[in-house]
């Protein structure tokens, strides 16, 4: 199958980039998702602005309060950085899930972000940690919370115009620990229930708070607070050994996802269930002094 035609621009600087962008078009970066919808026809943009050239878009930072992630940094090259995974190892987590490694050699971060699909898994990353996308335009720049990133299926909160810079990742408090755990019929295949899970413990190390995010059960990334159901788990056990069945069945509970032909709606809500429980367990384990 063939793209339909579009005018093509490479520009070399963001300037140039962002006055492509004002004139309309698709914006291409690695290109794994927008390459397959333009062969099958599904999408026809009149322009393509080929981003690879622009110089700086690749950067990966690294500080004490997170990982910032370049529109060009591509999922390979943050899933192999030590210093994003001691910040925020939730990224890593995560994008051993995402695809194949082929496919993680050319896609983006900011690309997966901005594609807001919500079967992917960096959406619910960025959504559990209240993380934002970097936005510019020849108008200006501005900040999107994840929370108001995601507007619906294939949505980002972007304008016309607006090329999505970087995302930040925030780092992870003390004495707390992540996990993501998914199912798919096969390996590298879209999920048919995904969660990324983070739980912080206290002094005593009891569990101080614990939140999860899910992908392919609802329309944007679904993020439940889970610290009230983990408080009762915690109950009458020692430091440390946590009972999570309250906190899957209320995650059970609360997700309403679709059935299709991969999988019914029951099967993906106990799913929904099941992986709570095993993503809080481990991102317990990995609060823990000395967790993993």
């Amino acid at each position: 199958m063939k793209p339909p035609p579009f005018d093509y621009r490479a520009p070399r600087t963001l300037d140039e980039a962002l006055a492509d962008l004002a004139e309309g078009g698709k914006v291409l970066a690695g290109g794994q998702s927008l390459i397959p919808l333009l062969n099958m026809r599904l999408a026809a943009p009149d322009r393509l602005v080929d981003i690879n050239g622009v110089a700086g878009l690749d950067a990966l930072e690294v500080t004490a309060a997170g990982v910032r992630v370049g529109a060009l940094a591509r999922h390979a090259a943050v899933e192999r950085s030590d210093e994003a995974a001691a910040v925020q190892p939730l990224l890593r987590q995560a994008l051993r899930h995402v695809a194949h490694p082929v496919i993680r050699n050319r896609g983006t971060v900011v690309g997966s972000l901005a594609h807001a699909d919500p079967a992917a898994e960096l959406p619910a990353v960025l959504a559990l940690l209240d993380g934002h996308v970097e936005a510019a335009s020849a108008a200006g720049r501005r900040t999107i919370a994840a929370a108001d990133f995601f507007t619906g299926p294939l949505e980002p909160a972007l304008e016309p115009g607006e090329l999505a810079v970087a995302a930040f990742f925030p780092a992870l408090p003390p004495q707390t620990g992540t996990a993501f755990a998914e199912v798919a019929r096969r390996h590298g295949d879209y999920a048919l229930v995904g969660v990324a899970a983070m739980v912080a413990l206290d002094d005593d190390l009891r569990v101080r708070a614990a939140r999860a995010a899910y992908l392919s059960v609802a329309d944007t990334p679904l993020v439940l607070d889970l610290a009230e159901p983990a408080a009762q788990g915690q109950a009458g056990r020692p430091p440390g050994a946590a009972d999570w069945s309250a906190a899957a069945a209320y995650a059970a509970e609360r997700v309403d996802p679709d059935g299709d032909i991969h999988a019914g709606a029951d099967y993906r809500r106990h799913l929904a269930g099941v992986l709570t429980g095993r993503a809080l367990a481990e991102a317990a384990r990995n609060a823990l002094p000395g967790g993993s």
